[in-house]
């Protein structure tokens, strides 16, 4: 696997990351909280929806879940199944676009930490490591996708998490929910420093509107939605 490092996460675990590979960051330790607090067991089904280095996916099955664990990039999947053999984790990593590979199956939760960062470009990158956090103008070019699809993925009762900035819109993302039949609230708020990618931006920010003079921090939050019985 080209350019592998290893780094430890915030919790000590140990997690080998090919090159362009998302880590594990603030989103995906909120999101893991959030998991933490969900009843899972021997049997339960879980879908990670952009899974980066396979961490969320590891989390939930290491409490014995079935995971099935999706990303676009080809180098996402082969790290979660690096990290899943050298945690003798069973998580079935595959490749595809977002929801698609799952279709036809039903799950007792979804997750997701899926690119939401509003970008200059209007379209998703093709290629490069910002694959993992652009989402065009508004942040919403994956996002509002997933809200889409996410019910009929779920089993009644099953549940979505996901996690975004505020920057791309709370409230889009509980109307459009909603809207799906998957009535949604937020459970979590934290607020972190600007990372490269935002303080790199902060001036087209500005001129968008999306942040005020002086901001140095965005809210990151968690939205649960469950379908109903």
């Amino acid at each position: 696997m080209p350019g592998l490092i290893g780094t430890y996460d915030k919790s000590g675990r140990l997690v080998m990351l090919p090159r362009g590979v998302y880590g594990p960051q603030e989103d995906t330790l909120l999101l893991r909280d959030a998991l933490e607090r969900e009843t899972i067991g021997t049997g339960t089904t879980v879908l990670d929806v952009g899974t980066g280095s396979g961490f969320l996916a590891l989390a939930a099955a290491r409490r014995g879940a079935r995971v099935t664990a999706v990303d676009r990039t080809r180098r996402s999947v082969l790290a979660t199944r690096l990290n899943a053999a050298l945690a003798g984790l069973r998580v079935e990593a595959v490749r595809g676009d977002l929801l698609a590979p799952a279709a036809g199956r039903r799950f007792d939760l979804i997750l997701s930490n899926p690119p939401y960062v509003p970008a200059p470009d209007a379209a998703l990158p093709a290629r490069g490591p910002a694959r993992a956090w652009d989402a065009g103008h508004d942040g919403r070019l994956v996002l509002d996708r997933l809200c889409d699809g996410a019910a009929g993925l779920l089993r009644p009762g099953g549940a979505l998490l996901l996690v975004h900035s505020a920057l791309c819109g709370v409230p889009a993302t509980l109307e459009r929910l909603e809207r799906a039949g998957l009535p949604a609230e937020v459970t979590d708020r934290r607020r972190v420093p600007f990372g490269p990618v935002l303080a790199s931006r902060r001036q087209w920010l500005l001129d968008r509107g999306l942040i005020t003079p002086g901001d140095d921090k965005e809210e990151l939050v968690i939205i649960r939605a469950e379908r109903a019985e």
